[in-house]
């Protein structure tokens, strides 16, 4: 009886790529690391599970976590019942501090790149797996206002750096929100909060429906939030935009002056870059401060495509010391995925090779690897071609992966080693020991 074939589709909300793709992911991965350590950014890796009163200690994804069971696991071993995936890497980073605080050197400056899991629905722009870098700066008791400005920079440099389509990152602060509500006589200001948080999904009008019919605020109240929520700017003028809404609180004078500092700071950005959105809130509870939002100008409604903000007590779970901080996740394979699909993604070849070396004859193998070895010696990424085939069966091979050279060793003794260059079809006499790739 012939064994029955497993289909090998792919699992949906766990993206994979072929070999061009992931070479480009590759060049992503290493340009973001050279600009966070450009900025002296140390990196971390953590763990890709955690214990589960560790990864619920912030209570808003619980319910996203995937647990851990060993296939052979009988009912009586809980060994793994208590550890599940890592959803972000905002909570192992906070376990990490608190457990490492000693050992660390404040302000602790720290990126990480790694997968994280979430037990989801997927759909476009939400995944089961997939890739955050984080960078986040935290000290003990206090965080200087400068480091605001300088991860805004840092994620700017890198979203330029890939060169993606046009894109701005909206800032907001959570004090000019909260200070606007308590001004207006709100209580609960996080529900209201939460409900702006969501204009860009909903629109103002569903915004205001809900301020009114869930979180209870009197028509002028209504009113006043959703006229802040529509403030845009971007330079400090939009803060006499804040002021001339007549709304007063200390708390609001306090981020007012955050949100302006943060502003002339960077003025020197190009137009656009930045700009100060009102309705940019981060429903997290745990940001105190100046919150930041990336999103694509072409694609509106498609999710945030880097995000963060300043908070001030991101390891209370884990320890009593006071260690505040401000931190940026960029989602990269939220960036990645959209300009896949949407067929913006600059693809080159499907091999890292530089040359291919051509196999003239079995018998001249031993002088195929020694070439091999001499380029690959000089830092060149060689192949050696697999067998003894046809020169242009070798050729063919080299073209569909797109390797821009191929090397001829000797056919036979006293003959001069060639390169053919794939992309002009020059050949030239070629010497292992000095040549580079023009």
């Amino acid at each position: 009886m012939a064994e029955q074939l497993v289909r090998p589709d792919p699992i949906s909300g766990f993206p994979e790529w072929l070999p061009e793709v992931r070479l480009v992911e590759l060049h992503w991965l290493d340009e973001i690391r050279r600009i966070f350590e450009s900025y002296g950014f140390s990196s971390i890796e953590t763990p890709s599970v955690e214990r589960l009163d560790v990864l619920q200690s912030k209570g808003e994804t619980s319910q996203e976590v995937y647990t851990l069971r060993r296939l052979q696991a009988d009912s009586k071993d809980q060994s793994d019942a208590s550890i599940g995936l890592h959803f972000d890497l905002t909570v192992p980073f906070a376990r990490y501090v608190a457990a490492n605080a000693g050992k660390l050197v404040f302000p602790f400056k720290r990126y990480q790149i790694q997968r994280v899991w979430r037990g989801e629905r997927p759909q476009e722009g939400r995944y089961r797996e997939f890739t955050q870098c984080d960078i986040d700066v935290i000290g003990i008791d206090t965080v200087p206002l400068h480091f605001d400005a300088e991860l805004l920079r840092i994620v700017v440099e890198v979203l330029t750096a890939l060169d993606l389509p046009a894109w701005t990152v909206n800032v907001n602060n959570r004090k000019v929100l909260q200070g606007f509500y308590e001004g207006l006589g709100i209580d609960d200001t996080m529900a209201v909060i939460r409900v702006t948080d969501k204009i860009d999904k909903i629109g103002p009008d569903a915004v205001a429906e809900l301020l009114s019919t869930q979180v209870g605020l009197t028509a002028d109240q209504v009113a006043a939030c959703r006229d802040l929520a529509l403030i845009r700017g971007t330079d400090v003028s939009v803060i006499e935009k804040i002021r001339a809404l007549g709304v007063k609180s200390d708390l609001l004078e306090e981020g007012l002056g955050e949100l302006g500092q943060l502003l002339e700071s960077l003025a020197d950005l190009p137009a656009g870059t930045v700009t100060a959105d009102l309705s940019v809130a981060r429903g997290l509870d745990y940001y105190t401060g100046t919150v930041y939002e990336a999103k694509f100008l072409d694609f509106p409604g498609y999710g945030s495509i880097a995000a963060g903000g300043r908070y001030e007590n991101l390891t209370g779970s884990f320890t009593r010391q006071s260690l505040p901080g401000v931190g940026l996740s960029i989602g990269l394979t939220r960036i990645f995925a959209k300009l896949v699909a949407e067929g913006k993604l600059e693809t080159g070849p499907s091999s890292p090779t530089d040359v291919l070396v051509v196999i003239p004859s079995d018998e001249r193998r031993g002088d195929a690897l020694a070439t091999s070895a001499a380029l690959r010696g000089r830092g060149l990424n060689v192949e050696t071609y697999h067998q003894a085939d046809k020169v242009g069966k070798q050729l063919k091979y080299a073209s569909r992966k797109g390797i821009p050279f191929v090397w001829f060793p000797p056919f036979e003794d006293g003959r001069d080693h060639e390169v053919k260059n794939m992309v002009t079809g020059d050949q030239e006499v070629a010497d292992p020991a000095t040549w580079t790739r023009g």
